[in-house]
């Protein structure tokens, strides 16, 4: 049903559209009518018309401004006007209104019947359009869930971050740091902790569609699946670090948050927050959290007020120790040894005489280091592999030894990661470049092929343009061209059948490709091959 308001105040011009108009689409219409400006606004507020024809002179207010009033809360309706007037101002007016036509009395039933079909394609357009937005929106509604979820997985496992720019992306985050919260939910205590039966909300769909509806109604922020009876979130920010009026803030939020919980599902929550870090580093704000509801009962705990949590003493370069691990982690040398360096020589200037505790300190460094390279899957780990690291350090009596030591083995470390990397990269895309050098001639996209590889489309499609210098699209297109430039040189293969042969079924989309490629057509190309020329059928 399509809903016309006729404002006119020439009852008998009223009527006479009106008929003709339910005359003409019958059971398709519903037609309400006005008689000045004033009553027009007024029918539109409840009636919600889909279209509007609206006489300019009437008296009090006059069409242009019953319009204006209109378009105030109906943006939608297609509107027309009808003046015995043809001014050109008020078609100036009428066009910033967003007026479809400026009708001139008397009008003729065919101009009326086929402004009012007109109008109700429009409205037809509109509706499909709306539709196509919902569609789309719901099935947004059903992605974005599991792209979050992937994202809060993976700073949740230990290894590679490999793919979190293109989840970033993916989820549009703009900010460059975020923290993590971690909630934990039961029916019921023991011993201070909250414990749930056996699957209680885990696979219940709505206990998860209810969660993230509260939790997204407070803040801006990433959510993943519950497991076991945790469920991890991830809240970006600008901020580098929350001050202390706005850390008070976040928390009093999150017991708003965690009270809403507790009311609208049924169980009891307690909450753990994390430190701001970057968002590439969130994985530390994910276990400070945890550390946060481990190490305290309190309903919601941020890890600042662990009243166990240990604390740096002096002037201690705790950034400079966050940068280096960073470095070590992104298998960085060249930063490595820049923030190595820097905190050995703070070392040596707040503490020249402590030559026990910078060996000890150096140690540390280097056996976290190797442990990291242990979880990235670059290193082994014997108990006895370091049964040499306590005597060398302690035999070097020069600090500058002990410098060259520390970067020797935080080196190693740094390229066996990057080294692991690059072999991953080789091997991906050397995987993909023979899947492709197979199966050329099928209709094969970027998912298939990085489904093939074992990696996300969205990594894959980075790591293939930083190892190929261009992109999957590009590549896959230079090799059928490769190919076809080869079959055109066979006498018995039309170029419809070549086509094919490539991976292109539409032989007017190949010839535009080819000709691109090779600034000739692919018949051009044969001839130019000293070939005959191209069979009739093809």
């Amino acid at each position: 049903m399509y809903r016309i308001l006729i404002a006119d105040d020439e009852g008998l011009m009223v009527e006479s559209l009106k008929n003709m108009a339910l005359k003409a689409f019958p059971d398709q219409l519903e037609v309400e009518t006005a008689r000045s400006g004033r009553a027009a606004i007024e029918l539109a507020e409840y009636f919600h018309p889909d279209i509007i024809f609206m006489d300019i002179q009437m008296p009090g207010i006059n069409g242009i401004e019953a319009l204006r009033e209109i378009r105030r809360f109906n943006q939608t309706a297609q509107c027309y006007v009808i003046s015995a007037y043809d001014k050109f101002d008020y078609a100036q007016e009428a066009i910033s209104l967003g007026v479809e036509k400026y009708l001139t009395k008397p009008v003729s039933r065919s101009t009326f019947l086929s402004v009012t079909q007109e109008a109700m394609n429009r409205v037809d357009s509109m509706r499909q359009r709306r539709s196509d937005q919902l569609k789309v929106q719901e099935k947004l509604e059903t992605i974005i869930p599991v792209v979050e979820n992937g994202l809060v997985g993976m700073i949740m496992m230990p290894g590679e971050m490999q793919d979190f720019q293109y989840y970033k992306e993916l989820l549009d985050i703009t900010e460059e740091n975020g923290f993590v919260t971690v909630y934990w939910f039961g029916s019921e205590v023991r011993d201070g902790k909250l414990f749930s039966p056996v699957g209680i909300g885990v696979q219940n769909q709505e206990f998860q569609n209810q969660f993230r509806a509260i939790v997204k109604s407070f803040r801006k922020c990433m959510i993943g699946s519950a497991i076991s009876n945790r469920i991890v979130v991830i809240t970006p920010c600008e901020q580098e670090k929350l001050e202390y009026e706005e850390r008070i803030r976040v928390i009093e939020e999150t017991r708003r948050i965690t009270g809403r919980l507790e009311e609208k599902l049924g169980l009891k929550f307690r909450a753990g927050i994390g430190r701001v870090h970057k968002t590439d580093e969130l994985r530390l704000s994910y276990q400070e959290a945890l550390q946060a509801l481990q190490e305290s009962d309190s309903r919601v705990i941020h890890t600042n007020d662990l009243v166990t949590k240990g604390f740096y003493e002096g002037d201690f370069p705790d950034e400079t120790e966050r940068q280096l691990f960073a470095c070590i982690h992104r298998g960085d040398v060249e930063g490595m040894r820049i923030q190595a360096d820097l905190f050995f020589d703070w070392m040596l200037r707040r503490y020249p005489d402590n030559r026990d505790n910078i060996r000890l300190k150096v140690l540390e460094y280097v056996i976290t280091a190797e442990k990291e390279a242990f979880r990235a899957g670059t290193m082994n780990y014997g108990f006895e592999m370091r049964n040499s690291y306590l005597t060398e350090v302690c035999a070097f009596e020069r600090y500058e030894l002990l410098r060259s030591w520390m970067m020797e083995k935080l080196t190693a470390v740094c390229l066996s990661i990057r080294n692991k990397r690059e072999e991953q990269s080789e091997t991906v895309v050397s995987k993909a470049k023979a899947y492709i050098k197979e199966n050329y001639g099928r209709d094969i996209s970027l998912d298939d092929v990085s489904r093939e590889v074992n990696v996300s489309p969205y990594y894959f499609s980075k790591l293939f343009k930083e190892e190929e210098g261009q992109n999957f699209i590009e590549y896959l297109t230079k090799i059928r061209i490769d190919k076809a430039r080869q079959l055109l040189r066979e006498e018995n293969l039309s170029i419809k059948e070549i086509s094919i042969m490539v991976g292109y079924s539409d032989p007017n989309y190949f010839s535009r490709l080819f000709r691109k490629q090779m600034d000739m057509s692919p018949r051009e190309y044969r001839e130019s091959q000293g070939g005959s020329l191209e069979k009739a059928r093809g």
